[in-house]
């Protein structure tokens, strides 16, 4: 069925306006994106590295948004020319029993980072409301569940793109009434620096911001708006203006994951403050900063805990169903089911954990421990002729993209040897 499906809507021929005004049908795909690296996971790993080491982790959050913009770029290619998300070209192109393993995987990714979005949410409500964590957890979990599957793609995007702009805005405001050191920020933007006893932080801001599942959402996202169907001349420029989406949408999260950490340092690091609690940071911030930085503090974390619970429960969706060959479509039972176990499993463990935040350090964590076995799949998907025809990766673009996987697995050693050394 789904092969007669694709072979009728290769039959239809499309004829897209192209006008000055025409980049503006691309904002959205990279937004969704975006909310996912500046979820309350990302808080609470930029905050820990903001107050317990100042600026000197800025370079990170650089790093992992050039790495990420690379990711990402090469990841839409792959919808837009395949019209398949990167799980079906899986099982697809790679032996179904390699292919099951790796998406498995990505599925407990996926877990990690809804366990981290909802429970962000639940304890913005605790400060906003005095809801407890775990009833908390219940209600975000339902209300994001409700939405994903009332809702269309378009739809979510229009919601992602107001709380986007709405937290970019309190954190424009929260840096508006603190005192940075921009000289010593600028330095730290690009100078790598492991401080001692750092890399749990360290590798749990990479995967905060190279977050697995954001690599399968965006091939997801770009396929469906079925780039592919169209003639060479158009899919080219389709695969342009989707960089500028990729890039100008995640360097909106470059700027705001900084502003977290400048926050933090300039704040708590500052003021000899440790964070051990989000509850805790937006309760110092008001002495510090005013009574209204602690509510838009906590205003902007249900915000971001709603967001990318909904583009993390959408990623989840998309990888199930492409275990069974199939695109996202929430009216499917396998994409419904991948939605409702990411989500579900995640309040599970949401209700068996006793230190909320470092939860959410960890989850990060757990992210780049997965993320290379992402990178690598992704890679020799977008380099195969038999996958990707005349738009398959130069050698160069192999290369690089195969270093940074290097990259991500050699910290992930250093990571490891650092908690044999401190066991």
């Amino acid at each position: 069925m789904l092969k007669f499906i694709r072979e009728s809507l290769n039959t239809v021929k499309h004829h897209p306006r192209l006008g000055g005004l025409e980049i503006l049908k691309y904002i959205g795909p990279g937004l969704l994106v975006t909310v996912g690296f500046i979820d309350p996971g990302n808080w609470a790993s930029n905050l820990a590295a903001g107050a317990d080491y100042g600026y000197v982790l800025l370079w990170m959050v650089s790093l992992s948004t050039v790495m990420l913009i690379v990711l990402q770029h090469n990841v839409a290619h792959l919808g837009i020319v395949t019209g398949l998300c990167l799980s079906e070209a899986a099982m697809l192109y790679v032996k179904p029993r390699y292919a099951r393993l790796w998406l498995l995987t990505a599925m407990g990714a996926s877990v990690s980072t809804s366990l981290a979005e909802i429970l962000g949410g639940a304890i913005a409500l605790e400060m906003l409301f005095g809801v407890p964590v775990r009833i908390g957890a219940v209600l975000v979990t339902v209300f994001v569940a409700i939405m994903l599957f009332t809702n269309s793609y378009r739809v979510i995007e229009r919601w992602i793109i107001a709380f986007v702009s709405i937290i970019g805005l309190s954190f424009i405001y929260e840096l508006s009434l603190v005192d940075i050191a921009w000289g010593e920020a600028a330095k730290a933007w690009v100078t790598p620096s492991f401080p001692e006893g750092a890399m749990v932080v360290v590798m749990s801001v990479l995967g905060a911001v190279v977050m697995p599942h954001n690599l399968f959402l965006h091939s997801e996202i770009v396929q469906s708006r079925q780039w592919h169907l169209q003639e060479d001349k158009v899919i080219r420029k389709q695969l342009r203006y989707e960089f500028w989406d990729t890039f100008l949408s995640m360097m909106v999260g470059w700027a705001i994951n900084s502003a977290m950490i400048l926050l933090a340092a300039s704040t708590f690091f500052k003021n000899g403050e440790g964070v051990t609690e989000l509850q805790d940071a937006g309760a110092m911030l008001e002495p510090l900063l005013g009574g209204n930085a602690a509510v838009v503090f906590a205003v902007a974390l249900l915000l971001a805990g709603i967001a990318s619970s909904l583009t993390s429960g959408m990623a989840a969706g998309s990888i199930f169903a492409g275990m069974f060959r199939e695109p996202y479509d929430i009216k499917d039972s396998h994409s419904r089911w991948g939605v409702l176990l990411s989500l579900v499993v995640a309040l599970v463990i949401i209700m068996v954990v006793s230190n909320p935040f470092m939860g959410l350090v960890y989850s990060q964590m757990v992210l780049s421990i997965q993320l290379p076995v992402t990178i690598f799949l992704q890679v020799y998907l977008t380099s195969s002729e038999r996958v990707m025809g005349i738009y398959k990766n130069k050698v160069s673009t192999k290369y690089m993209l195969y270093m940074l996987g290097g990259i991500v697995s050699a910290l992930n050693v250093a990571l490891l040897a650092s908690l044999i050394w401190n066991f």
